[in-house]
């Protein structure tokens, strides 16, 4: 109870504040890529059920000859390249922190194709809510392997309470100023998870 009463006091206060901001995000966004602003897209969240997760879009939809969108790399944008630098685009999941559906800490929520591709101690990253940020993302964000990640999570999961909650949300804002650890090996962001070697 104690961590929802700070996600939803935290997450007001930062809305109030960064509205002004996020406006100015979203008319540069329609200026530089058109609609939409906001990039939606179905995530499993608490226990591995689904929910829609915002952000502001930093992609463009460029297609090759077949139709299929381009890799990640290809369609981010300059301007998307600077929203993620200084994570403005995770802003609009304030809003799905206010709705119950995020933490501000907690494991990332990644794509719903990956609960199949889980083992099943990998799996464990849904029993907690998920967060804007995380114990694995200040512990390498993107830079790390996959099963790294999920080690970190599963970690998370195991140790959480309220101190290191506080501690994440510090050391998040050092990495975010820093702009550390964006992008995996060989990708704009992480390569797509593909299962582990190890499916026990």
């Amino acid at each position: 109870m104690l961590k929802r009463f700070f996600d939803l006091c935290l997450g007001l206060i930062m809305i109030i504040f960064l509205m002004p901001l996020m406006a100015v995000i979203a008319v540069l966004i329609l200026l530089k890529m058109g609609q939409p602003v906001l990039f939606r897209q179905l995530r499993p969240g608490l226990k591995g059920k689904p929910f829609y997760l915002y952000k502001f879009r930093t992609m463009a939809d460029a297609v090759d000859e077949a139709g299929n969108l381009l890799p990640d790399e290809q369609r981010l944008t300059g301007f998307g390249s600077r929203l993620r630098k200084y994570s403005l685009d995770e802003l609009p999941q304030l809003f799905n922190v206010l709705k119950g559906e995020q933490s501000f800490v907690g494991p990332r929520p990644l794509l719903m194709a990956y609960l199949e591709r889980y083992n099943k101690e990998q799996a464990r990253r849904h029993e907690a809510k998920p967060g804007i940020t995380g114990w694995a993302q200040v512990n390498g964000r993107n830079a790390v392997s996959w099963e790294e990640k999920f080690a970190l999570d599963v970690w998370y999961v195991d140790n959480r309470s309220f101190m290191l909650d506080l501690k994440i949300l510090a050391l998040t804002l050092v990495k975010v100023l820093k702009a550390e650890g964006i992008s995996g090996e060989g990708a704009a962001t992480m390569p797509e998870f593909m299962g582990s070697e190890d499916q026990s």
